[in-house]
């Protein structure tokens, strides 16, 4: 079973999301790691093109793949689920 994600890969993903979306008046120390990326959240208005960059970027970065658009969609919801779906493929590199 994979640890909990820490606290600076929720920040590093915050900060890779809005580095990769050219996103400049929100804070990463200051949004949730909670709330929804897409729903309900006037501070980002992300959209379907938005999503797609995501699962990019987050691929490159952390060589991780995210090829069922289902499951891709459940990963991206928000900051915590795509850290603990990160947490979770790294260490099933360490411990294969």
């Amino acid at each position: 079973m994979a640890a909990d994600p820490s606290p600076e890969l929720k920040l590093e993903i915050k900060k890779l999301i809005l580095s990769a979306l050219k996103i400049s008046d929100v804070r990463p120390s200051g949004s949730t790691t909670k709330a929804s990326l897409f729903e309900n959240n006037p501070a980002l208005t992300l959209d379907s093109v938005d999503a797609l960059e995501i699962v990019m970027v987050l691929q490159r970065t952390y060589n991780v793949h995210l090829d069922d658009r289902n499951q891709s969609r459940f990963i991206i919801t928000s900051i915590n689920s795509i850290a603990e779906f990160i947490a979770r493929e790294q260490a099933k590199k360490v411990n294969p």
